[in-house]
Formats: C-alpha cells, sequence, structure tokens
C-alpha cells in the first residue's frame, strides 16, 4: 500500500464503532499516512476506537475551520442582533414612532424577516476574511506589548477613523442610482426605523459596509480581544443609531453621528452618511445638523392633536 493511494481509501466500518464515527468516517477529510491506515487494516484490535480517531477531523482542516466559522458565525449574529435590538427596542426606542404615518405596518416583522434572510449570504460572504484570519495572513496580535502599550492604546481611535472614513464612502456610493435601487433602497423602506432595522438590509449592502472592518486588520496591527470587543461594539453601535432618536442639544452633537444623525438620513436619504462621526459628512457636504424642529415625533403628535379636533 503507498501513501499515493490514501486520500482515496474508504476507512473500514467496524459494527462495533459507534453510530457518529460511522457517519465521520465516511466524510472527507485529509490523506491520512500510510502506516496508519496499514495498521488498521492489519489488526482488527481496538479498530473502533482507532477509526473514530482517524476520521476525526484536525484542528488545521480548512473544511473543519470553515465549518466552524459558519456556525459561530451565525450563532453570534443571531445572539448579538435578539440581545442588543430587544433591549435597545425595549428600553430605548420610544414607541409612539410605531404611530407615525410612514410607519410600516407589521414594520418590525418585516424588519426581523429581512434581518434574518441577510444573515446566511452575509456570512457566506463574509467567510473568505475569517477563514484568511484563522490561516494567519491578518496582522492580529496577542502580546499586550507586542507593539508598546501606546500604540495598543492607539490603535482604537485608528480603527474608528479607518472605519468610519471607508463605511462613509461605501454608503454614499450606494447611493447612487446604479447601485441604489438594488442594494441600498430595502434598508432605506424602514424611514422611521426600530433597533431591528440595524440589519436589515440587502446582504451584499451589509456585506460591502463591514468590509472596513476585516480589511483593517490586513493593513494595521490590532490586538485580537481588542479586535472582537470593538466589532462586537459596532455591532451594538449600529443598533443603537436605529432608534429614530431626535435628541439635540448634547455637547458631542456635532462631532458624534448619533441616532439624530441617522435619523434624519433615513428621513432625507442624502445626509450624514457617516458611521461615528460627521467629520467625513462635513468635508464631503453632506453633513445636516440634527434639530429639534426636525423630530418625527412632531407628525405624530400633529396627527393625533388633528384626530383630536
Amino acid at each position: 500500500m503507498t501513501s499515493s493511494s490514501t486520500s482515496t481509501l474508504v476507512i473500514p466500518v467496524v459494527n462495533s464503532a459507534s453510530k457518529w464515527s460511522q457517519v465521520v468516517a465516511r466524510l472527507p477529510h485529509p490523506p491520512i499516512p500510510a502506516d496508519d491506515l496499514a495498521s488498521l487494516y492489519s489488526s482488527s484490535a481496538g479498530s473502533a476506537a482507532r477509526i473514530a480517531q482517524l476520521s476525526a477531523w484536525p484542528r488545521g482542516y480548512i473544511p473543519r475551520q470553515m465549518v466552524s466559522l459558519c456556525v459561530l458565525t451565525l450563532i453570534g449574529i443571531h445572539v448579538l442582533y435578539f440581545l442588543f435590538a430587544g433591549i435597545s427596542y425595549r428600553f430605548i426606542f420610544n414607541h409612539e414612532m410605531m404611530r407615525h404615518p410612514r410607519f410600516l405596518k407589521n414594520q418590525v416583522k418585516q424588519e426581523i424577516q429581512c434581518s434574518l434572510r441577510a444573515f446566511p449570504v452575509m456570512m457566506l460572504l463574509t467567510l473568505p476574511w475569517f477563514q484568511a484570519e484563522v490561516m494567519g495572513y491578518s496582522k492580529l496580535y496577542d502580546g499586550l506589548d507586542t507593539y508598546g502599550y501606546f500604540y495598543l492604546v492607539a490603535s482604537v481611535p485608528l480603527y474608528l477613523l479607518f472605519t468610519d472614513y471607508c463605511i462613509y464612502w461605501i454608503h454614499r456610493w450606494l447611493h447612487l442610482p446604479i447601485f441604489y435601487k438594488t442594494l441600498h433602497k430595502p434598508h432605506h423602506k424602514w424611514i422611521i426605523p426600530t433597533p431591528f432595522a440595524s440589519h436589515a438590509f440587502h446582504p451584499v449592502d451589509g456585506y460591502l459596509q463591514s468590509v472596513p472592518y476585516h480589511l483593517f486588520i490586513f493593513i494595521f496591527p490590532i490586538h485580537r480581544v481588542l479586535y472582537l470587543v470593538l466589532f462586537v461594539l459596532v455591532n451594538f453601535w449600529s443598533i443603537f443609531i436605529h432608534d429614530s432618536d431626535m435628541i439635540t442639544g448634547h455637547a458631542l452633537e456635532k462631532v458624534i453621528n448619533g441616532p439624530a444623525h441617522h435619523t434624519l438620513h433615513h428621513i432625507y436619504f442624502t445626509v450624514n452618511y457617516g458611521q461615528y462621526f460627521t467629520w467625513a459628512d462635513r468635508a464631503g457636504k453632506s453633513y445636516r445638523q440634527p434639530e429639534s424642529s426636525l423630530d418625527p415625533l412632531l407628525e405624530v403628535k400633529a396627527l393625533e392633536k388633528s384626530k383630536k379636533q
């Protein structure tokens, strides 16, 4: 028996092996060394345990890594979405907004359904980035002092500024007529969004706006745990800015692109494309200052008043 034949051999399954071992033994797996196969065929003693051992996918086997990434990504995004969006919807979102004339019938249900349809496709589109990270092609690092503590701290604003600027232009380009109708218009179906609209995208739209987060770690070093924390927090931020809030007058209003700014984006479409900051919109002449007179809740109050008269 030669090593060249190991990749095409079928591992024999004995009756004493568990059902799971029999199933796994027939799955694709890395080529098994000739010595291991020879010992497996020559001895029946302990063959069931040996089959289970040989048929297991090693940690470095790419199909195993991809399956694991798919499972973890899908579980993670569903937990994050329903946990954070649910909390925001329950405790932050003003439910009076649901009486706005442009709030759709069964909108929350539609937002959730749109998100759930997008998640699997977005996961598959993102999988190559995650796989490249797992295979060590990114600049993620583990030691806190690998690049010094100053860079460890500085990498946070660097990450936010880089991703914010990239997302600004991706978002703005998605509003070009050639892309808007197919890719971005589904997200603007929610004129008065709830937190559940945060991930209710066309999957390609959602993927394109996530690219800067993945691209960053292939250009700049960043601590592995810090990157994971930031990745979760930016998803939380996306949920937070979709609560249709128009609270104005706070100290950082002209610096931070918060819920009020993004509410105006959903109402007027061509303003406030930024994700975290206002500087890119100011430079790109697309900034609109939130004002209390623009609050969509005023329209709800006016409608209710007219009904009482």
